[in-house]
């Protein structure tokens, strides 16, 4: 990536194995990401929900967020595809000074507090002149970061995907609780094991996260489960028995079940309805 001192901005470009992605962090900066290949989960802020290829989101700083993407949602080569920019509020205060014309748009950008994702057309022009930047050289990215910040200061639609953290304890643990069953829904997770990453006893943590979620810990990993394998089912030729395993069950006929108890459909039928929508 391009130090401080060689551009404004930051604009990076990845096309890496699906666990090569950062972690869980924050930073000072705004970040605009727009996700060209895969599926997965993402936390941003207190907000944790399944994201697909195709979104942009805007992320005002500080707002902790990281993407987990499935292994099984690729390329032909197996990887992921992403472009992310970043870029300060220093730069968008001193745009306002040394470019009157931008001090409308710009201000209307501060004004968002809250993690979106972008719709419509908006979508659309952004996925284009994203993604033309990636063959563009400095000069131009920065021409084309104009073009960006007048696209995302009135969008056409939005959806708030993520918001700050209050500095809550619970919120906090809550969310570190969702990242780890993020990374470990695919193997077995103990009870024990849950709560002792959680760093409580067994019936306290079971206490804690029904008051939080109104449902119990393994009702969440069964849902979380299930939808994790709607992605495979899609976008993967894999069989519904490779799927059910895949996606941390030991069983196919329970998976089968579970499945239509929550989908109202086998996986077969599910795999089969949606391809027949896309037709």
């Amino acid at each position: 990536m391009p130090g401080e001192n060689e551009a404004s901005f930051v604009f990076d470009h990845v096309h890496i194995v699906w666990d090569e992605q950062i972690t869980f962090h924050q930073h000072e900066t705004w970040e605009l990401s727009y996700i060209i290949t895969g599926r997965g989960t993402r936390i941003v802020g207190d907000v944790t929900e399944y994201f697909s290829q195709g979104e942009v989101i805007l992320i005002p700083p500080d707002i902790p967020h990281c993407w987990s993407f499935n292994k099984h949602v690729s390329d032909d080569e197996g990887k992921i595809e992403n472009i992310t920019i970043f870029f300060s509020t220093a730069l968008l205060e001193n745009s306002k000074t040394v470019f009157p014309e931008l001090s409308g748009i710009i201000a209307k950008i501060q004004r968002y507090t809250d993690a979106i994702s972008f719709g419509g057309n908006t979508l659309t022009h952004l996925q284009t002149i994203m993604t033309s930047m990636i063959r563009e050289n400095k000069v131009e990215r920065l021409l084309s970061l104009i073009k960006l910040f007048t696209l995302i200061s009135s969008p056409e639609k939005t959806v708030t995907v993520g918001r700050p953290v209050i500095d809550d304890r619970n919120i906090k643990r809550l969310q570190q609780i969702h990242l780890y069953v993020m990374n470990n829904y695919q193997r077995d997770i103990t009870l024990d094991e849950i709560a002792r990453f959680a760093c409580m006893a067994k019936s306290s943590f079971c206490i804690f996260f029904k008051k939080m979620t109104n449902q119990s810990f393994f009702a969440f990993l069964t849902e979380y489960r299930v939808t994790s394998s709607c992605q495979m089912l899609l976008k993967t030729s894999m069989s519904v028995a490779e799927i059910c395993f895949a996606s941390g069950f030991n069983d196919v006929p329970y998976y089968n079940r579970v499945f239509k108890k929550l989908k109202g459909m086998t996986p077969t039928e599910y795999r089969c309805s949606e391809c027949e929508q896309v037709i």
